[in-house]
């Protein structure tokens, strides 16, 4: 199903698993896995048998960060992507969820290091669950650096500006109990479980109206810096068509027949 040597694709039902697999690197972001990245994301958005997508690691980590000379493509590892980069230099930020937004809901399931390059991933992904052991942090300033993937301007968004100012400044590492009580991460699991749990969740969005879900997370995407005025017209203009397809005719009848329904996008 596509994927690279460093990103690995694969279909559970109405799910596709993303897995960023270069576990001797703690999964660090290399060309071949960022081409893979954005392959499936473009992949996931094209189908509609695809409902929802799972973004996980390898070998024990999610992702550790940028390898600057992988991305580099020096030697012969990542080479036969360079074409890919020449062809669109926004690649990697597409990979990375700074410049695309998928529209199917993006679960995001952490073991281990989710650190610099890996925090601002997950900060395009739309639900996340991690494992009691997983780590949070960026570290671009302890070395000099900016956390480029988008931070300074998406982290202040999904969490309290103090909290995201202290991350974003001290570059310490962050356990998940206290990534889950500033609000980076929505669920801390037993080591070993996120995926599971992140598979459970998906079914749950796929047992859902499709035209439906993706219509709830444009709009709250769409709405989320507008005013209270703007964002109820907006929403009510991609909300209210909704109600006129067969899925959700589909649904109420299901609902009223006690049965399970079948959504056929339409």
């Amino acid at each position: 199903m596509g994927g690279t040597e460093h990103l690995t694709v694969q279909r559970e039902g109405a799910t596709l698993v993303l897995t960023l697999n270069r576990p001797e690197a703690k999964n660090a972001l290399s060309l071949p896995m960022l081409v893979g990245l954005y392959d499936g994301w473009l992949a996931a958005d094209e189908d509609d048998g695809i409902r929802s997508v799972v973004l996980t690691g390898a070998g024990g980590s999610f992702c550790a960060g940028m390898d600057l000379k992988a991305l580099a493509g020096k030697g012969m590892q990542g080479e036969q992507y360079r074409d890919r980069m020449t062809a669109d230099p926004d690649l990697h930020w597409k990979a990375m969820l700074r410049h695309h937004r998928p529209r199917k809901p993006v679960i995001a399931a952490v073991e281990g290091y989710c650190v610099a390059g890996g925090t601002e991933i997950l900060q395009g992904t739309d639900i996340r669950i991690a494992g009691a052991s997983a780590t949070f942090g960026l570290f671009e300033v302890e070395r000099g650096l900016f956390p480029i993937g988008g931070s300074t301007v998406r982290l202040p968004r999904q969490i309290a500006r103090t909290h995201a100012l202290e991350m974003l400044l001290t570059g310490r590492p962050y356990s998940a109990d206290e990534a889950a009580r500033i609000g980076l991460i929505g669920r801390v699991v037993p080591d070993g479980t996120a995926l599971e749990q992140a598979l459970d969740v998906a079914e749950r969005i796929n047992a859902c109206g499709p035209l439906a879900v993706e219509a709830v997370k444009a709009s709250v995407y769409e709405t989320a810096e507008m005013t209270e005025t703007d964002g109820l017209a907006a929403e009510l203009k991609r909300g209210w068509p909704v109600f006129a397809t067969a899925d959700a005719k589909e649904g109420t009848r299901a609902f009223a027949e006690k049965r399970p329904p079948v959504y056929r996008r339409a």
